[in-house]
């Protein structure tokens, strides 16, 4: 396709977007801002979540079925909004599907490039840090030394259950942080798409026992804007809808539990498939 064509082509598709559970509506805001004449078709895993304990072969397959239903669906692209599914997954979406596939990625990227000379702690879920998507990213890294990965198991189901408040967090916080007491943290990367809902309670926590900055990052804009660019790129770019239904939600656990705080999350709301 030429860029020109590109720029003419019109496409009123939904766009599909999966996570293992909620962690996607922070990233879904983000586009919801940028696009705001596109439609998306959210499915949230929850009964399976969350994906960063199982093993990658399972972590496979469960990425595979979630593109597989929301591509019978009429998606025009897909988003994987799971930095798991992504590290265990996306090469291999990428070589099936006939859409575009959007991936996330943590952003350490710019954590280490800000500079400073504390450590950069990367938080995301036990699967995400060990996988090799993401062990060659952090590899990448001017000094890779420098980030220290922290597998924080527990924070997703929390999330999973709405309790983003200071007081939940802070006890698992304190137990998967404790041997960076005192540390000089230039930058905490949020490496799982649920985490930015807790990055206050996060930040809270880390001015009151590491020195440095704590600057907090995530891969959230980044994710949305590549999404942007992807869709001119192929000539998917919806036409003006103003601002009618634009999220679609479903759900692989109870809808009636599940709904509420995925709109709680993503503070829009959210509506049956058609």
């Amino acid at each position: 396709m030429t860029e020109n064509s590109a720029k003419t082509e019109y496409d009123p598709r939904p766009i599909g977007v999966f996570d293992s559970g909620f962690g996607e509506a922070s990233t879904l805001r983000n586009m919801l801002r940028l696009l705001p004449d596109e439609r998306f078709i959210y499915f949230g895993d929850n009964a399976n979540a969350p994906y960063g304990d199982r093993p990658e072969e399972q972590i496979l397959a469960l990425s595979e079925a979630a593109a597989d239903m929301l591509l019978h669906r009429g998606v025009k692209a897909l988003v994987v909004a799971c930095n798991t599914a992504t590290s265990a997954s996306i090469k291999a979406l990428r070589r099936k599907l006939a859409v575009p596939v959007v991936s996330v990625e943590p952003a350490i990227k710019p954590a280490c490039e800000a500079g400073g000379d504390g450590i950069v702690l990367m938080l995301a879920t036990a699967a995400t840090v060990k996988l090799a998507r993401y062990r060659a990213l952090r590899a990448r890294m001017p000094d890779p030394d420098r980030v220290k990965d922290v597998g924080c198991s527990g924070l997703v189901e929390l999330i999973e259950r709405g309790l983003i408040d200071y007081d939940s967090v802070a006890p698992v916080l304190a137990q998967k942080l404790a041997p960076y007491e005192g540390a000089k943290v230039d930058g905490i990367v949020l490496g799982c798409t649920h985490y930015p809902f807790i990055a206050p309670a996060v930040k809270r926590w880390a001015e009151a026992h590491f020195t440095g900055p704590c600057r907090i990052y995530d891969g959230n804009e980044g994710t949305a804007r590549q999404l942007a660019r992807v869709l001119v790129q192929n000539g998917l770019s919806a036409p003006g809808r103003g601002s009618g239904e634009r999220v679609t939600f479903l759900t692989s656990g109870d809808e009636k539990t599940a709904r509420p705080i995925f709109e709680m999350l993503l503070e829009v709301p959210v509506y049956e498939f058609r």
